[in-house]
């Protein structure tokens, strides 16, 4: 089988003009061009969709209309998307390196059939693009749907799933329907690599960020979906437990 996987790059945007940019330059940058880029807006009533059209990025797909939220927006994308794997670059993010994606492709090399998943770590910054910290969950050496038990241990962007492999995002979660899909996908593969890459830059400002409180009800119900509810309350209370002893 040729290995030479084409990544579908997928950024939703509503009013993000003054966050995309860094985005666009690092998907210019990436010296692996086996991609296609589609942005889904949801009708931005800023300039967002000139400043992508003029940034030279080569925009596969560009659909900008009403939705239903962020995971209505995404599965859009998943609808119209080509490529091997699926990776969702939110506006404000950034690859973390230009020969990223080249590296991540090197890492199909082995094998008969391309990997399941392709995962990495995730460096966070602010509105300035200075590194602050790497994220505090970082990704375990072997990864599989158990995994999140102990919270989302990968970034939703580090995560690159098979097309092939990926469900649509279940909208009757709001904020955390990530965690959901990304154990589902986990659920259906076999073969999950670590790149041992950094493959995203963070901008902490996210979705989930601006309603923590919400986002965390909403990730309980989905652990206890996948993992049992008697099991999530214990793991819950060793959280608070750990917190309290680390402080």
């Amino acid at each position: 089988m040729k290995k030479n996987p084409k990544f579908s790059i997928i950024t939703v945007t509503y009013n993000a003009a003054s966050v995309i940019e860094p985005t666009l330059q690092s998907i210019l940058a990436q010296s692996y061009r086996n991609i296609e880029f589609l942005l889904i807006d949801g009708g931005s009533s800023d300039n967002t969709v000139e400043v992508v059209k003029k940034s030279g990025v080569e925009i596969a797909v560009l659909v900008s209309e009403r939705d239903k939220g962020l995971y209505d927006a995404m599965n859009k994308g998943i609808a119209r998307a080509t490529g091997d794997y699926l990776c969702f670059l939110n506006a404000g993010d950034s690859f973390h390196a230009p020969d990223v994606l080249e590296k991540m492709a090197a890492c199909c090399a082995e094998g008969a059939e391309l990997p399941d998943i392709l995962y990495g770590e995730t460096a966070e910054v602010d509105d300035n693009r200075r590194f602050v910290r790497m994220r505090r969950l970082q990704a375990p050496e072997k990864l599989d749907w158990r995994s999140f038990r102990h919270g989302m241990l990968v970034c939703h962007q580090a995560f690159f799933a098979r097309r092939d492999k990926a469900p649509m995002y279940d909208l009757n979660y709001r904020l955390s329907a990530d965690v959901d899909w990304c154990i589902r996908v986990m659920k259906e593969s076999k073969d999950i690599v670590n790149t041992h890459l950094i493959i995203v830059d963070y901008l902490q400002n996210g979705l989930s960020l601006q309603h923590h409180r919400a986002s965390l009800i909403e990730r309980f119900k989905i652990m206890a979906k996948h993992y049992g509810f008697l099991p999530t309350i214990l793991r819950h209370i060793w959280f608070v437990v750990r917190a309290v002893i680390k402080k």
